[in-house]
């Protein structure tokens, strides 16, 4: 593994770097509620959306064009806020989800990782086609509740960088494993300074 990770340094592209550094670059900003994480995510996002269809890992190449368009709509989210009575804007606050969303968002995306799992197998050469599916589908949602600042996205998170260590390692993309690996301890990070802040707020 270790002279595995050494050959994938010496030949990483600079795309990779660059997206590499990108992406830590965004989650350290978003952990900080800076807006100017949604600029590095979308160039980040750019990059790879080309280095995942080259590995054949179709769903996750697909799921960086999704990325793109929630990266403008984060932007828009955070830099316009909310809209009170008198219709001046507010900035977006922390918020939390119900149980009863938990599980919807939970179900929807099982659900769409067993059809579009099942189809990417049987009708594509998509590697790890379920894994692949569940960690694009979790995503999806995830990056959603980024934009709408919902406290538990750092829970999610953490499951699908996790999973996506092994995705990553098994294409042999070992710098962007290294990378996701670094996202879980972010996160967790992460997690914890938006709690506080939540409940700071709502002291």
């Amino acid at each position: 593994m270790t002279e595995q990770l050494q050959a994938a340094l010496s030949a990483m592209s600079f795309g990779e770097l660059a997206a590499v550094v990108l992406g830590i670059a965004y989650l350290l900003l978003a952990m900080k509620e800076n807006i100017l994480c949604w600029y590095a995510a979308f160039f980040s996002t750019l990059i790879f959306t080309f280095l995942f269809w080259d590995a054949s890992l179709l769903m996750e190449s697909a799921l960086q064009i999704y990325y793109l368009g929630m990266a403008v709509y984060g932007w828009y989210q955070w830099q316009h806020g909310e809209q009170n009575d008198d219709r001046d804007n507010t900035e977006l606050a922390i918020s939390r989800w119900s149980l009863r969303q938990h599980l919807t968002a939970i179900g929807t995306t099982l659900a769409l990782t067993t059809v579009s799992g099942y189809l990417l197998s049987e009708y594509s050469t998509a590697a790890l086609p379920y894994l692949d599916s569940f960690t694009t589908w979790g995503a999806v949602i995830t990056t959603y509740m980024v934009a709408r600042k919902i406290l538990e996205n750092w829970l999610y998170w953490i499951v699908i960088d996790g999973l996506s260590v092994y995705l990553y390692i098994d294409r042999e993309l070992y710098l962007t494993a290294l990378l996701f690996t670094a996202y879980v301890v972010i996160v967790c990070f992460g997690y914890r300074q938006w709690l506080k802040h939540y409940q700071q707020s709502n002291a």
